[in-house]
Parts: C-alpha cells; sequence; structure tokens
C-alpha cells in the first residue's frame, strides 16, 4: 500500500511540474509577444495593446487545426483581424515571428497609404484602433504555426493604419 501511495504522489506531482512548466511557458509567449508588438508599435506613436485571453484561445484553435490538417491559411470567416507565420524545420521565438511581420513595414507608403508587395502583417499590428491581441503557437513534426488574433481588427480599406 505504501508503494502505491508513493508512486501516485510521483505523479501528481509529475502532473503539477508539468502544469505549471506549461504555465510558465504560456507566461512567457504572452509576455514576449506583447512586448514585441507594442515595440513596433511604440516607433509609429499608436498606443500599446493589452493581451486578450479569448483571443489567444481564438489563436490556439487555429493554430492546432492548421497543424492537425496540414494547412496553412487564414480563418475563411474571420471575427477578427488574424497574423500567421509558419516555419517548418526549426523553431521561432515570438520576437522572430514579430520582426517577419514588422518587417514588412519598408514595403508600406504611409504617404500614399499604398503597399510594394506584402505589407498588411505589419499594417496590422500598428493599427491605432486595435486594442488587444492574443496568439499562440502549434507544433507538429516538423513544423510550427504561429496564429495572433486583433480586436479590433485592422486593414480597413482606404484607411491609414495611424
Amino acid at each position: 500500500m505504501m508503494m502505491g501511495i508513493a508512486v501516485f504522489r510521483l505523479l501528481l506531482a509529475s502532473i503539477v511540474v508539468t502544469s505549471l512548466s506549461a504555465q510558465a511557458a504560456d507566461n512567457s509567449l504572452r509576455r514576449e509577444m506583447l512586448a514585441a508588438h507594442n515595440a513596433v508599435r511604440a516607433k509609429v506613436g499608436v498606443p500599446a495593446l493589452t493581451w486578450s485571453n479569448k483571443l489567444s484561445g481564438v489563436a490556439q484553435q487555429w493554430a492546432d487545426e492548421l497543424i492537425a490538417r496540414n494547412q496553412f491559411a487564414h480563418h475563411p470567416n474571420p471575427q477578427y483581424g488574424e497574423n500567421l507565420f509558419e516555419i517548418s524545420g526549426a523553431s521561432a521565438t515570438p520576437s522572430r515571428v514579430v520582426d517577419a511581420w514588422a518587417s514588412e513595414a519598408s514595403n508600406y507608403d504611409y504617404h500614399q497609404n499604398t503597399c510594394r508587395g506584402r505589407c498588411g502583417h505589419y499594417t496590422q499590428i500598428v493599427w491605432r484602433d486595435t486594442k488587444s491581441v492574443g496568439c499562440a503557437v502549434a507544433r507538429g513534426h516538423t513544423r510550427e504555426v504561429w496564429a495572433c488574433e486583433y480586436e479590433p481588427h485592422g486593414n480597413i480599406a482606404g484607411e491609414k493604419p495611424y
């Protein structure tokens, strides 16, 4: 009986440590993603974003689905603004993900409010009316999908982001 109790305690301790590790990773992702987004926003003088657990949950569900289906696409009926990032054969960090999106700033002409190539990820990050963000990552065997959801969404045709 003592052996059974010892095994149970060890198993319970393992579950608690795993849960705490996952929680620490979630907190780290939240902190790093929010800091990276807000650093980009500060460069153009728009207010900092706040973190949304609701949006993070939406992002996690979508990233998980994309991994499970082996796809990479935006929500077919989006309720929020959305940025996606995919990497294969390696892992990314929150700063690498946001930096990739923010690098599109060089494609954006503020005065003409036009893009040369792709710039929608960048303009969503700096959209002045966006107040909150939630992000997540899903990992497959050799692939990661990162998703961020934004509320309210940006990239409204004809409007400047800031």
